[in-house]
């Protein structure tokens, strides 16, 4: 069995903190982190993504919307196991360019694998993370003052847009682990969709 990378991913600009642990084979490429990562998050993939290790950016190149003027170097090229062999303890994960989602991604340990565990796991975390689409970060502090109110205007269409309650204490790293593991073996769940 391969060896597994556990990381810890915070998303940046929120009090109190939003975060993941993710235990991750060490053979995975950063686009198969993006995968794992946008999935403990309960993000859709809906948006384009950057990793900035380095002073690099990499990604998917030619996709922005100045594909001549990208110098983002294929995510495909970096192994995760490879980093902390050069040094690479840190990095940042960006995910849709207009929200600005920017996760701060820490490399704690990598080990082996436990028998019997499927990976990618998510193995603690806490707090939900911002629904897609909802504004960034001035927009996630008007969506949970808006869902936590009743008698706020826009409750009534929020509750709606998002599809019922919204607790922003409310996260299961064994219901990310379900869900790390349907994706990665592609029995994706019908919200998961894409028409």
């Amino acid at each position: 069995m391969d060896a597994i990378v556990t990381l810890k991913i915070t998303l940046n600009g929120i009090k109190p903190p939003i975060w993941r642990r993710l235990e991750v084979p060490a053979s995975y490429h950063l686009g198969e982190l993006h995968q794992a990562l946008n999935v403990a998050m309960g993000w859709l993939d809906y948006h384009l993504h950057a990793f900035e290790i380095d002073g690099r950016t990499y990604g998917v190149p030619g996709v922005g919307l100045f594909p001549e003027d990208d110098d983002t170097l294929p995510e495909e090229n970096i192994v995760l196991g490879d980093l902390p062999r050069v040094g690479i303890k840190r990095f940042e994960y960006h995910y849709d360019f207009g929200d600005d989602w920017c996760c701060s991604v820490a490399i704690e340990k990598i080990g082996p694998a436990e028998e019997g565990v499927f990976y990618p796991r998510c193995a603690a975390g806490r707090r939900a993370a911002p629904p897609e689409d909802c504004g960034g970060l001035p927009g996630f502090a008007e969506f949970k003052d808006a869902m936590a109110d009743p008698r706020h205007p826009e409750h009534g269409e929020l509750k709606t847009w998002y599809g019922g309650d919204f607790d922003p204490e409310a996260f299961s790293a064994a219901g990310a682990s379900k869900l790390l593991r349907q994706v990665a073996t592609g029995e994706m769940p019908d919200e998961w969709q894409r028409a």
